[in-house]
């Protein structure tokens, strides 16, 4: 019987499970009877442009290959007249719609709104915050049009007694009240959104008074927008029309359907059947239908709307046929799930043919799978498409206008210059070498100046600055001219764009290839240059601007572009979002991201009106979107072979099951069947995942919790280790001996931060050297105004310093409280009958340890002399010092090694005289801005308990059987080592072994 017989309206059915565009297009070519002319003359109308793709990839396959005529494929979601065929020229019906006028291009239409709200009496928006309230005005006015509300009512839900808040709002929404049908008008244009409906209503019309004479179906739409719904209304009764809904729940009992409610998966095809006119007993099954799926029946009963009595549990028949097919896999977080998910997908592969698609409203766990399925040189796009600014010419464009509102400041110069399309006319390899040679020499530690003048300044080695000089010349030249716009005042933004484009380009260009090419080839690039294009255009409607507001706009523009892969670039593997996998077709589909807020999504609140005030107007409540979403879940769950993932915690925090999981589990648990997750198949994914990464590809099971990565144990020849150390590097080498290692032998510098800000090591300098200029000013007693001496000295110490905020509120007051108690300590030191005799110099000695010697290096901040006793060394703390058990222990070396070098008299100017004492001189300038704290032992002892310890050590450390371990004694050291990455402590160090 064919699908156009009998009275209309004709409304179909295809059961959730079924694979819905090879049913349609299998009756389609039965109903053409093999003609091609036939299947040529029909018109199918689908949801989206992915849905006609996924149709015609349908045909396809029903045609084993076969090049074949396919029906016009028309997508409802952005339609246009050339498709209806309404447009001026075309044989239309006079008032069908011929006259439709243009649609406002987006960038336009937000441009022209953000100028509306900065031009708001008693606001002051910023031009990147109007055209960010700007998008959420044009979000309300396409809800607006889509749900086909009059904006002039507006005024009417705002009664006097409201809020002063909802008044603002009021005023706020005039413009879209008051200006913009007048703006529209004088532009001759309309939003895309109400263009969209009148385009619909128009061919509704026109085939409801002239029916077309060939077959029109429309197929897979859920109705949720009027103008859609009523032309399917049309459809449906058209002679030759038929209507074709996906999973219209047919046995669904009647109590439940009249109950149903806006988050149930129904309740959308529940609306559309009212506003087709007909009762769910009239929707008639598809042919080849008549069966309900178990797992769709079985999800319908997890879903019943709770307001209703409890229906019988399911029978273990109905639950057996419902799990056949069906896997739930909980992952310990995201990177699991995501490495879970690639390894199904991987999987599929193996089967010849197969296909498989991960389905997920969850744009992280997209990203994460695609980059987990790279490891096995596998590219699946992810359909839902990309953020532009993400996307390598996207992310240039933003860096380069970072950049220059940056001042050329470390991080975004870098970020831009190591960019892989930056290459500033050289070979991009050498650029790039060059760039990194500029970071060490003018890039790590404290900024430099802005500017490209502040760059040269900052490199002080003239053999990198020969070779630097012509790089930042290059750089200055290719982004001088857009600086400079940003530097003016009230400027026209088109020239400001198109110096943007030109210093994109030209630091884009190779010594082999133009800019051009570099910068606009791919998807990626023929949407920034379509951005950019439409984006000079549309900025004169924002008028002048300050040309330093320009890039903070142009990231605020560019971040809601996305862009979308023509073409798969993967044949058999898919990611998807909801709305690109409605009706599409897979051997195995993987419900990824299955907690609440994802799926469902959370209700959005609407920034603009309040619950009672959206009824009042007509909109549909926030919960609609739960049920589109549910529907949604509904489709893809009752497929043949079905995966369901989620992550049991998400940024350190327990995550909650979706809804839908729960009420399953509560069905399942109801009816005494085993919950939908195999603890036994959700250990052998984890322990695959956990397997990829690991030194050793497979170890038997009950190993697995033994076997850990070895803590590194080098072994350099004794030629290659160090013959030359200062006190405080002994230390290190007792602490965590790789840092020598990593440091001495392998020859790795610690580099600086990035534009590193001055924090407790530069304070501690600071501080040290202001305390040692004024002893060494002052020697002997000191003067009446000796604490004003010192805090001179400390102003010059701090110099630029002082200039920043931070030090000048919280260190200075500091260095103010340490100045008036250290000049009070050291009259009392003084009167005591202490001198300093060596304030910050260095001394050496060598030591017989090793074959030629073992020079030992020292400098201390400060040696006294009392002539009556002997030395003092002393060594100034902003911390906390450690402790005298430390010292005693010999993890704390530094004091005991500077007392053995005073007495060996290898400080000059130091007398070979008794140390009767080691001190801490702890100066923070808190609560107690000076502590002196001499260390309570007996001295010559621990000298010479140091002595012989430190013998031990290098001759220990001369052998080359010694192995230089990382962080042998832990307990005893809770800092972060510099070099702890190299020797990958994270890997071992948990639980790892005594020894």
């Amino acid at each position: 019987m064919s699908i156009f017989e009998g009275p209309g309206p004709r409304v179909y059915s295809i059961a959730s499970g079924r694979a819905f565009v090879d049913d349609l297009a299998a009756t389609l070519l039965q109903e053409a009877g093999g003609d091609p002319a036939a299947l040529a003359a029909m018109r199918v109308l689908l949801p989206t442009r992915r849905a006609c793709r996924a149709l015609a990839d349908a045909f396809l396959r029903q045609s084993d290959g076969q090049a074949a005529l396919l029906p016009r494929l028309m997508p409802l979601g952005d339609i246009d007249e050339d498709e209806l065929g309404i447009h001026t020229g075309a044989v239309a019906e006079p008032g069908a719609g011929a006259d439709v006028p243009p649609a406002m291009p987006s960038l336009a239409r937000q441009l022209i709104l953000a100028r509306l709200i900065m031009a708001l009496p008693g606001r002051q928006a910023q031009p990147e915050q109007a055209v960010g309230l700007a998008a959420e005005l044009a979000r309300l006015i396409d809800r607006l049009a889509t749900e086909e509300c009059e904006p002039a009512r507006l005024k009417t839900l705002v009664p006097d007694d409201y809020s002063a808040h909802w008044q603002e709002v009021l005023a706020f929404l005039d413009i879209l009240i008051e200006r913009w049908p007048d703006i529209l008008a004088g532009e001759g244009a309309l939003d895309s959104t109400d263009r969209r409906g009148r385009l619909l209503r128009a061919e509704a019309a026109r085939w409801q008074s002239a029916p077309p004479a060939s077959p029109v179906i429309a197929a897979g739409s859920t109705g949720s927008i009027p103008a859609t719904a009523a032309l399917l209304k049309v459809v449906a009764s058209l002679p030759k029309g038929a209507v074709i809904l996906p999973g219209l729940d047919r046995d669904c009992g009647d109590d439940a359907w009249d109950a149903l409610g806006p988050t149930h998966p129904q309740f959308g095809l529940k609306l559309l059947s009212q506003r087709l006119g007909i009762e769910r007993s009239g929707v008639r099954p598809f042919p080849g239908n008549d069966m309900t799926a178990p797992r769709a029946r079985l999800l319908a009963d997890a879903l019943r709307p709770a307001e209703l009595e409890l229906a019988p549990p399911p029978d273990a028949d109905l639950i057996e046929g419902a799990r056949r097919g069906l896997r739930r896999i909980d992952c310990k977080g995201p990177a699991e799930e995501a490495q879970v998910v690639a390894l199904l997908m991987r999987q599929s592969l193996e089967t010849p043919g197969a296909t498989a698609a991960l389905v997920t409203p969850d744009r992280g766990l997209a990203r994460r799978v695609a980059a987990e399925l790279r490891r096995w040189r596998i590219d699946v796009d992810d359909s839902a498409g990309t953020p532009l600014a993400a996307t390598p010419a996207g992310a240039f464009l933003r860096l380069v206008a970072d950049a220059i509102a940056e001042r050329l400041a470390p991080v975004p110069l870098l970020a831009l210059l190591k960019h892989p399309l930056a290459a500033g006319g050289m070979a991009a390899a050498d650029f790039r070498e060059m760039a990194r040679t500029l970071e060490e020499a003018a890039l790590r530690g404290p900024r430099p100046a802005p500017g490209i003048a502040g760059l040269r300044e900052a490199i002080a080695d003239d053999r990198r600055k020969a070779r630097l000089l012509p790089l930042l010349d290059r750089v200055e030249e290719r982004l001088k001219p857009l600086a400079d716009l940003c530097r003016a005042g009230a400027t026209p933004l088109r020239p400001v764009v198109e110096a943007h484009v030109a210093a994109a380009e030209a630091l884009a260009a190779t010594d082999a290839a133009d800019g051009r090419t570099r910068l606009w080839s791919g998807d990626d690039g023929e949407a920034a240059a379509a951005f950019v294009g439409e984006l000079a255009e549309a900025l004169d409607r924002l008028g002048p601007l300050e040309g330093d507001r320009y890039p903070a706009l142009f990231e605020q523009l560019i971040a809601g572009r996305v862009v979308r892969p023509r073409f798969g670039r993967h044949p058999r593997l898919f990611i998807w979002g909801l709305m690109e996998a409605r009706l599409q077709r897979v051997d195995t589909v993987i419900l990824g991201g299955l907690n609440e807020a994802a799926w469902p999504p959370e209700a959005e609140s609407n920034p603009w009106m309040s619950r009672p005030m959206m009824a009042a107007l007509g909109l549909e409540m926030p919960e609609r979107r739960i049920g589109l979403t549910a529907h949604d879940f509904q489709q893809a769950f009752a497929a043949p072979n079905v995966v369901l993932t989620r992550a049991e915690r998400v940024g350190g925090a327990e995550t909650v099951p979706s809804r839908w999981l729960m009420r399953l589990d509560n069905l399942l648990a109801r009816a005494e069947a085993g919950p939908l997750a195999d603890t036994g198949e959700n250990k052998q994914w984890l322990h695959w995942t956990a397997t990829l990464d690991s030194p050793a590809r497979y170890w038997p099971e009950e190993e697995e919790g033994k076997r850990r990565a070895p803590a590194p144990a080098p072994r350099p020849p004794a030629e290659a280790r160090p013959n030359k150390l200062s006190v405080t590097r002994i230390e290190t080498l007792i602490r965590d001996p790789y840092a020598i290692y990593a440091r001495y032998v392998l020859g790795l510098k610690v580099l600086d931060p990035i534009d590193a800000d001055p924090g407790a090591a530069d304070r501690g300098n600071v501080i040290h050297e202001a305390l040692g200029e004024f002893v060494k000013a002052h020697p002997g007693p000191l003067p009446d105004d000796a604490e004003r001496r010192l805090i001179e000295i400390g102003r010059e110490a701090f110099g630029g310093h002082l200039a920043r905020p931070g030090v000048r509120a919280f260190w200075w007051p500091r260095f103010l409280t340490i100045a008036h108690w250290f000049v009070g300590w050291q009259r009392e030191r003084l009167r005591d009958g202490w001198r300093s005799v060596l304030v910050e110099e260095e001394g050496a000695m060598t030591i017989d340890a090793i074959r030629g010697g073992f020079t030992l290096t020292a400098k201390p901040d400060r040696i006294d002399l009392n002539d009556a006793v002997g030395l003092s060394i002393l060594d100034y703390k902003t911390g906390a010092p450690p402790s005298g058990k430390q010292v005693l222990s010999g993890l704390s070396p530094q004091l005991p090694l500077e007392a053995l070098m005073a007495l060996a008299g290898a400080f000059p100017g130091v007398p070979a005289e008794r140390v009767v004492e080691m001190m801490y001189v702890r100066v923070s300038g808190g609560r107690e801005p000076g502590i002196a704290k001499p260390l309570k032992f007996d001295v010559a002892e621990v000298i010479e308990t140091t002595r012989e310890g430190v013998q031990r050590l290098l001759v220990r450390f001369a052998d080359a059987k010694t192995p230089y371990l990382s962080r042998p004694r832990p307990q005893f050291d809770a800092r972060f080592g510099d070099y702890d990455h190299l020797a990958r402590v994270q890997e071992w160090g948990a639980g790892g072994d005594d020894e």
